[in-house]
């Protein structure tokens, strides 16, 4: 059986999943082979396996850093919120059902058995597995019937490294806090502290550390500096990048609405790669007028994401800008770029709403969700100002309930488009083709009359991987991984 080790936080957006990413490589550059592992995820961000089964987006980053093939077996329950208090239960890839906050928090030690199923079988085909815990294990009012904290690491008897966020302040209080919330024995499982994110010289922090380890008995086992040039996917809405202001100095903007329920905003990633090229995250109307591009992101709750853009002027926004600026809608945007939406059978909010009646489309929301891996090419007759996409290869992946079709009973186009240069698409990673990414962005430029440089554009993937090689050579430096090593050693 598999050794391993887990890493907790003192709060969501820790740093969990990053470390994780880090160890998977790490562990691997040693000679293991190793694997993620999250029991219960919350996120809308996720992904198809080769087999068609759906999971976090973190832990398909995590299983590349550790250059496996992403497994559901690696995050066996996934909820993805599709209200204020419930979310959508997915369990082995598959949905189970909806479920209330209350509801499933009472149902949860059911999923144990298939939870340490997935685990004992990738435990068997593995050195090492590096388990992520999920929000903070100090929770107290959630710690009942834990399957994700200090409740797994006990099954699992797995060591801990309790992170800490220093870049949101009070990171000594975060991790005293955490420990004296905890029972006796949980804290004797906690081998060692992590300080993340910080920025300046780790010097000033020796009488902290001095102190918390005396107070605790427990060391702190690394300060990991904040790595400003990383450009790796964020799991969730608590993702830094939706604070972005639009960058003056760039060449090309691409503003991304910000729904309330937004899904798989890792879609964007691509465009990071270019400085010259600002992403940024919006509700305000106005900011959209300064765009070159205007991307709709996928919804988890495209009905309601849609009252929201009629409630917040983004819609009519959109109205007065259409024919001026490119719109550009993927999944739930295409969706919401359409005509009807209808949900007969309340598979998401119920009831209907008009879409933004800009592409010649209409769609019905079914339980049944769609998952697939998709490759080919790209519709042969693409309009308007990105006409260069057309029969363009791809590769990507669709999630979606519900069926679009076209209003007049023709086929639906993989990416359909119109003269006033709006697109849509189901297809989830279309941008992770960098011959994709290239066209779309000498396009804008030569609408512009302006010179951009896309020849340093990669395919994603590739490009990923030299960010988990750079994430991993700098927390080697700054782990004390031979206490690591002992760690797993002995579990």
């Amino acid at each position: 059986m598999a050794r391993r080790i887990m890493v907790q936080g003192t709060m969501s957006n820790s740093g969990k999943s990053l470390l994780v990413a880090a160890l998977c490589r790490i562990f691997r550059n040693d000679g293991f082979r190793v694997a993620p592992f999250k029991s219960q995820n919350m996120a809308l961000n996720s992904g198809v396996t080769a087999d068609g089964k759906e999971m976090g987006r973190a832990q398909i980053m995590q299983a590349e850093a550790a250059r496996a093939l992403p497994d559901v077996r690696m995050n066996p329950v996934l909820l993805k919120p599709n209200s204020e208090s419930g979310s959508q239960v997915i369990v082995d890839g598959e949905v189970l059902c909806s479920m209330s906050a209350k509801d499933y928090f009472s149902y949860r030690k059911e999923l144990m058995p298939r939870i340490m199923e997935s685990f004992e079988s990738l435990s068997e085909e593995n050195d090492i597995i590096v388990i992520e815990g999920a929000g903070s294990p100090a929770e107290i009012n959630l710690k009942e019937n834990d399957i994700v904290n200090m409740g797994l690491a006990e099954m699992l008897d797995a060591p801990v490294l309790l992170v800490g966020d220093i870049d949101r302040g009070g990171v000594f209080a975060q991790l005293y806090g955490t420990v004296m919330l905890l029972t006796e024995r949980e804290r004797a499982r906690i081998k060692g502290f992590i300080i993340n994110k910080f920025r300046g010289d780790p010097t000033l922090l020796d009488p902290g550390i001095k102190e918390i380890e005396e107070k605790t008995g427990i060391p702190v086992v690394g300060v990991v500096p904040y790595i400003p040039d990383l450009k790796l996917e964020d799991e969730d809405s608590l993702t830094e990048r939706f604070n972005r202001f639009p960058n003056p100095d760039a060449i090309i903007k691409i503003a991304v609405i910000r729904l309330p329920r937004i899904s798989n905003f890792s879609d964007f990633d691509p465009f990071d790669q270019n400085n010259d090229v600002s992403v940024y995250y919006t509700t305000d109307p106005n900011a959209l007028e300064e765009a070159d591009l205007i991307m709709i992101p996928g919804s988890k709750n495209t009905i309601a994401d849609m009252h929201f853009l009629k409630d917040k002027g983004i819609a009519d926004a959109l109205q007065k800008l259409t024919g001026k600026i490119p719109i550009f809608g993927i999944c739930g945007g295409l969706q919401m770029l359409g005509g009807s939406i209808e949900d007969p059978e309340n598979t998401e909010s119920g009831g209907s709403i008009q879409g933004l009646g800009l592409l010649p489309i209409k769609t019905t929301l079914h339980p049944e969700k769609h998952q697939t891996r998709t490759k080919g090419r790209l519709y042969k007759d693409i309009k308007g100002i990105l006409a260069s996409l057309s029969d363009l290869e791809y590769e990507g992946y669709e999630i979606h309930v519900g069926v679009s079709s076209m209003q007049d009973s023709s086929r639906l186009p993989n990416l359909i488009s119109t003269e006033k240069d709006i697109y849509g698409t189901y297809i989830h990673g279309l941008f992770d083709t960098a011959e994709i990414t290239m066209t779309v962005l000498n396009s804008l430029a030569a609408k512009k009359a302006v010179f951009l440089d896309t020849t340093s554009q990669i395919n994603q993937r590739p490009y990923r991987a030299l960010q988990y090689d750079h994430l991993a050579k700098t927390l080697r430096s700054h782990l004390n991984m031979n206490v690591i090593h002992s760690l797993i050693s002995y579990s």
